[in-house]
């Protein structure tokens, strides 16, 4: 069986995306991510290029990796210089890593317009520097930078450029659509004709997604005989991003059947896709293919219906492959079969005829119809449930708020204090606080009221806050939806609230907020028994 090779870049090529960071702490825990899914070889950086990569390569080296070997990158010699004489191919040897990548020009427009140098002495620059770092690298690849736009541009050219590269010994021609506007049909019929002029070359591809097809350009390459795949977690990079490995990988291994990563390793691909986006503080694609929250996710009746007997009717792989799981989403499109199952996830069982099930699904349609969404508020949907199964509790009562919003002057940030008064018991509070913005005003006056009574309160914060204006009315006359995302030191939960007015809405989502963290908490000591 062949093997694919897997050469992650999420670390160098990556960080090139728009709003896509990483520290230095960041890239070190991300190389050990990837090592424990079995990506074959990490590109950590450019040490030539900045301080935190060369501090990168000198901190790993005190990292022990089970499955990854770590790779710098760097360019070929500057043009007017030698390779013995450039600091760019020194800081790479410097780098002491077991892999060395360089990159040079295959199209000749770059060479003559970026590089500003002859064709002959480009040829000369490829092979001189591969020449130079040969003896310092246990594997070292070439990135044949916009090959297949040189190609087209100028066959024999883009050939001569790889032919250097291999008189030069390297282990692998990687071929690059760095533009990333090559169609799937150029890829095959270019690659093929590489392997025909050099048929016993190691190749690897290397694509951009400007043209929306970076996956299935690599799927191509591959069946054209590629072992070498190039991309970054999630598929970040500059412009429109690169290859997204977390779809190339379970391509290649469940749909080509061909050897990739470890056996056991792959359903840790859902977990490494989220932990990449969390360090990088960026919110994950839900409608991500493979890992994404709604690549599994049922809202239709007649589509929950069929999977609950058979998932392969509207399931391509069982989400467990690739460590996601299959969701059920509670909507006005959802049938009582969708309730079933949404309340199993809960730990609560109840059967299609139940008339629970049945008192559940109307209220949601009533209250969708209204301008609620419980898919991303689960927390308030749990509660919906548990009302009609009559186990809610009310663990406090509003007897009334007030929210101002002052500004003194032009130039002066508001300032937004909340008042509020609660039963809890038979007992009053009447508290008030500050807060950026009313909402969080409003939150914080909530909780300070509250605390006391509950004082596992404290442990909860806010993590994300949306508003969204409804269609219907025009204007401020519009509804507004709010959903709020709340988190503890164990959990995280959405809950929702729908009003023409917003500090309505987000009290209704707060309340809910609140109400779950109480009624959570009373449901674990029932678990551990």
């Amino acid at each position: 069986m062949r093997h694919i090779e897997i050469y992650d870049t999420t670390l160098r090529d990556g960080t090139q995306g728009e709003d896509f960071a990483l520290s230095l702490e960041d890239k070190i825990r991300i190389a050990l991510k990837l090592d424990e899914l079995g990506i074959h070889y990490i590109e950590g950086g450019w040490p030539g290029s900045n301080p935190k990569d060369e501090a990168f390569f000198n901190e790993i080296r005190n990292y022990e990796f089970k499955n990854s070997r770590i790779a710098a990158f760097g360019s070929t010699h500057y043009h007017r210089g030698t390779a013995e004489n450039d600091n760019n191919l020194k800081a790479l040897i410097d780098a002491r890593t077991e892999v060395i990548t360089i990159f040079g020009k295959s199209w000749t427009v770059h060479v003559t317009d970026a590089l500003r140098t002859t064709l002959e002495r480009n040829l000369q620059i490829i092979h001189d520097s591969l020449a130079f770092l040969r003896p310092h690298a246990r594997k070292l690849f070439y990135d044949a930078e916009h090959f297949f736009d040189g190609f087209k541009a100028d066959r024999e050219y883009a050939l001569a450029t790889l032919e250097q590269a291999i008189k030069a010994k390297a282990d692998c021609l990687v071929l690059c659509d760095t533009n990333g506007g090559c169609m799937p049909h150029e890829i095959t019929e270019i690659v093929k004709a590489v392997k025909e002029r050099f048929p016993d070359a190691e190749l690897g591809i290397h694509v951009h997604n400007d043209a929306d097809v970076a996956v299935a350009n690599s799927i191509m390459a591959v069946l054209a005989g590629v072992n070498h795949v190039q991309g970054t977690i999630n598929g970040v990079g500059e412009r429109c991003g690169n290859a997204n490995l977390c779809s190339i990988i379970p391509n290649i291994s469940l749909k080509l059947k061909l050897s990739c990563l470890p056996d056991d390793r792959l359903k840790r691909l859902t977990d490494t896709s989220n932990y990449v986006a969390e360090l990088a503080n960026v919110t994950p694609n839900r409608y991500q293919p493979y890992v994404g929250k709604s690549a599994f996710a049922h809202k239709g009746g007649i589509h929950i219906s069929a999977v609950e007997r058979n998932p392969l009717t509207y399931e391509h792989i069982e989400p467990e492959l690739v460590g996601n799981y299959r969701r059920i989403l509670i909507s006005d499109l959802a049938g009582k079969s969708a309730i079933k199952r949404k309340a199993a996830e809960f730990g609560i069982k109840l059967s299609t005829t139940d008339p629970v099930a049945q008192q559940v699904l109307e209220e949601i349609k009533e209250r969708e119809n209204q301008g609620f969404q419980y898919e991303a508020a689960e927390g308030s949907f749990e509660l919906l449930l548990n009302k009609a199964l009559g186990r809610y509790k009310k663990y406090f009562e509003l007897i009334g708020f007030r929210v101002i919003d002052q500004k003194t002057s032009e130039h002066d940030t508001p300032v937004s204090e909340a008042t509020i008064m609660v039963k809890v018991g038979g007992r009053v509070e009447h508290t008030a606080a500050l807060g950026n913005g009313p909402v969080n005003a409003l939150d914080n006056a909530l909780r300070k009221a509250l605390e006391k009574f509950y004082p596992s309160l404290k442990d909860v914060r806010l993590s994300d806050y949306k508003v969204r204006v409804l269609p219907g009315s025009d204007g401020t006359a519009s509804k507004v939806r709010v959903l709020i995302q709340s988190l503890d030191s164990k959990s995280t939960w959405g809950t929702v609230g729908v009003s023409e007015d917003i500090l309505e809405a987000s009290w209704q989502a707060l309340v809910d907020s609140i109400n779950y963290k109480m009624f959570k908490d009373e449901k674990e000591p029932e678990k551990e028994n």
